[in-house]
């Protein structure tokens, strides 16, 4: 069967493959299209196979919202040029969407799941995909969510934020209710909470917390109270532990001088302080000054590893934290409203990306 350059313009368009491998396809099929693009499709999945092994950090967080659920899904690629074109992106939100009419349990149902609107399941899409633009790419990961839920894509889908709320069908429907959830949505995007709020952190977690501020408290001996620290000063020069020189040095300053003498005495003097904090560390920690400063700087990490409980970036808008600015925006329309759960996703966050130097770039691109 021959064929025109009409038909190898329709199987491009068809496929989005160059036009000199699809000359080479209908050359190999007769000028069958059909058959074309299985072959086309057959040479996809060997090249595919062979570029899996490629590190595909690149990439979007695509979101779909259809006012009952909502969800978000990391689709990755090699490159921020293929990330941003049409086809990929396309692709990305196309899979968002089968996220939320399918409801698939895992990556690997998604990708068995016929595409929303489309004839092909997840997969046999970003094979296509792959097909037109020859890089490796996977879907990775995708969170969804029911409810009255706002979702908010960041700087070009770098960050995908999806908050869902507790709140009446009619005051979901309002235009202020969108509005405060896509600023909490931001927040989310900006602030990288962990929590939502303190009630959400395991008693392992908080033991952890106090573990960390006590063991960084006492390695940071100019940040104990003063009395404490007084107490490690005089043990160190007492018991002679310092040098004679720090010693001197130490003894030799005003008490304006003291309040900054880690400008004065040497670098071993006070990892010496520490050593000695550390060794009193049982006897330390029951200090009520010492409690005090533990629970002032843990209190501080919840207030930024929680969202309720950080300061709203809006401060034009609500000065206080985000849970104020729900209840402010709450009492404004006569109803109730609470976070009930939220999730962040931000592109390529945990890959682990190959480093390669100017000439080796260019050496494995000609290869």
């Amino acid at each position: 069967m021959a064929f025109t350059a009409k038909d190898v313009v329709a199987l491009r368009e068809k496929t989005g493959v160059g036009m000199m491998d699809c000359k080479k396809a209908l050359v190999e099929t007769d000028g069958d299209i059909d058959k074309a693009i299985e072959v086309l499709r057959e040479k996809g999945l060997a090249s595919a196979a062979k570029k899996a092994s490629r590190v595909a950090a690149e990439g979007v967080i695509a979101s779909y919202n259809d006012g009952k659920s909502g969800a978000l899904v990391e689709i990755n690629c090699e490159t921020d040029f293929v990330a941003k074109g049409e086809p990929f992106v396309n692709l990305a939100n196309a899979v968002a969407k089968t996220v939320v009419t399918a409801n698939p349990a895992d990556v690997d149902a998604l990708l068995a799941t016929k595409v929303a609107d489309g004839d092909n399941t997840v997969e046999e899409a970003v094979q296509e995909v792959f097909l037109a633009l020859r890089e490796n790419m996977k879907v990775r990961r995708f969170a969804r969510m029911d409810g009255h839920v706002v979702t908010y894509i960041h700087g070009n889908g770098t960050v995908g934020v999806m908050v869902a709320f507790d709140t009446d069908d009619a005051t979901a429907a309002k235009p202020e209710f969108n509005e405060m959830g896509k600023n909490v949505a931001m927040q989310v995007a900006a602030m990288s909470p962990e929590y939502l709020s303190k009630d959400d952190i395991s008693a392992d977690e908080l033991e952890k917390m106090k573990m960390i501020v006590v063991e960084s408290a006492l390695n940071t001996p100019a940040s104990l109270p003063i009395p404490i620290l007084n107490s490690i000063i005089e043990e160190a020069i007492s018991e002679k532990k310092w040098s004679d020189e720090d010693i001197e040095i130490y003894n030799g300053l005003d008490n304006k001088q003291r309040k900054n003498f880690t400008n004065f005495i040497s670098k071993e003097a006070y990892a010496i302080l520490a050593e000695i904090a550390v060794s009193h560390k049982a006897e330390i920690a029951e200090n009520k000054i010492f409690a005090g400063l533990v629970q002032g700087r843990i209190s501080k990490q919840i207030k930024e590893i929680c969202l309720s409980e950080q300061p709203f970036v809006r401060s034009d808008l609500f000065d206080g934290p985000v849970s104020g600015y729900v209840s402010s925006v709450a009492k404004a329309l006569g109803a109730e409203i609470k976070i009930n759960s939220f999730v962040r996703l931000a592109k390529g966050e945990g890959i682990e990306k190959k480093q390669e130097n100017f000439a080796d770039e260019i050496a494995s691109m000609v290869k």
